[in-house]
């Protein structure tokens, strides 16, 4: 069970949460249907913008070939939806331990709004592996961190990582969903994902800056250092688990572990993944956490 909060909500993030209950309210829709899957995928298309593939940019983008960029795009979308699967699995946990506990009376309403659309952002990633790939890839478990520390800090870290999840994952949704080289398909689940995620990660901006506030009110800064250390970590984690060993092997490339090695250290990837995490550096640092 999960510790309360003893944060007092302000007016502001209140109207904030009624706010985004409405918009949750008004642009509700059935997922089940919404889609209309066809029956394949053109196999012709990339499935993945080819910027945000994980070779773009290294010499191994122009050593493959059309056929096997191709390829490794159907892959890596099935290693993008299947972590998006199982890290809404890993963040609907940690919410309903806090839905309707003392200190979560107020954001309570839209937990039960955010537990509803992750279900379905859930069922619909999965739904198109299944379909498309006939597999999900196994999890790598995105752990969350456990009761050892206090409330307010292990409330904290839980808040920042759902966020930190789902700002990463918006930057892929939002650059395919806008992409018209892609099959319609994959442009709807991404439009889709993206609209609703707009408010999560609105609703979950206002929820870990006030969280922050109680922890910068109780602890240390050295405190407040080794968790800005461990919320970087996660950072790198998640960016980590962009590069799919299984997803090389499966896309038919030769000893994908080198490969996988080799593409992560090529210092081209550096630029790329700051502008994947730019929101989120930003975000840390506005509120005072990141340095």
């Amino acid at each position: 069970m999960s510790a309360p909060t003893t944060i007092e909500w302000t007016e502001e993030f209140s109207r904030a949460v009624h706010r985004l209950i409405d918009v949750s309210v008004d642009d509700y829709y059935n997922p089940y249907r919404t889609f209309q899957w066809p029956e394949s995928i053109e196999p012709k298309d990339l499935w993945m913008s080819r910027e945000l593939l994980s070779v773009h940019g290294t010499p191994a983008e122009h050593e493959l070939s059309r056929e096997q960029l191709i390829e490794l795009s159907r892959w890596e979308s099935v290693n993008l939806y299947s972590l998006i699967a199982h890290g809404i699995r890993e963040l609907l946990i940690e919410v309903m331990r806090r839905i309707h506990t003392p200190g979560y009376e107020i954001p309570t309403p839209y937990f039960h709004h955010f537990i509803g659309e992750e279900n379905e952002h859930m069922w619909f990633f999965a739904e198109f592996c299944l379909r498309y790939a006939g597999r999900i890839y196994p999890d790598r478990r995105m752990v969350f961190p456990t009761d050892d520390r206090s409330p307010e800090m292990n409330n904290f870290i839980v808040f920042s990582q759902i966020l930190i999840f789902e700002q990463i994952g918006d930057y892929f949704n939002a650059k395919m969903a806008a992409d018209e080289n892609l099959p319609e398909t994959v442009r709807e689940v991404n439009r889709i994902h993206h609209r609703d995620e707009s408010r999560h990660i609105a609703f979950g901006g206002k929820l870990v800056s006030a969280l922050f506030d109680e922890v910068r009110r109780k602890h240390s800064a050295e405190e407040i250092e080794e968790v800005a250390r461990y919320l970087r970590g996660y950072i790198d984690l998640i960016i980590q688990m962009l590069y799919s060993r299984e997803a090389y092997q499966d896309a038919g490339i030769p000893n994908p572990a080198r490969f996988r090695a080799a593409v992560i250290a090529d210092p081209a990837r550096a630029a790329i993944t700051a502008r994947i995490t730019k929101r989120t550096n930003h975000f840390y640092r506005r509120i005072g956490l990141f340095r």
